[in-house]
């Protein structure tokens, strides 16, 4: 038996670079994160919580509650009150707030 010499065929290196993409670099809006979120929500209640400002919240069955921020995370509310006890409020059974006048 003979011994034959073959030629390893490989593809080139350039060959290989254009055949793989870079993945495509994020543009600034992408970075941001999505649309609409500006953190207004946790500027708010960080200004009430300083200031301790007395707030009126109305929930979505109807009833009104009276107290101040003492603290928030993503889904609730904690409100403290003089005329009953601290309360957690879950956002959204919370149809609006506003400032106590």
């Amino acid at each position: 038996m003979e011994a034959v010499n073959r030629k390893l065929i490989r593809p080139s290196l350039n060959e290989i670079k254009e055949q793989i993409a870079p993945p495509a670099a994020a543009t600034r809006a992408e970075e941001a994160g999505p649309a609409g979120s500006t953190n207004a929500e946790n500027f708010y209640y960080v200004k009430q919580m300083q200031a301790k400002t007395p707030m009126v919240f109305v929930l979505r069955d109807g009833e009104t509650l009276h107290g101040t921020i003492e603290w928030y995370d993503k889904c609730c509310l904690k409100v403290s009150r003089t005329e009953g006890p601290n309360l957690l409020l879950y956002k959204p059974a919370i149809k609006y707030m506003y400032k106590e006048q």
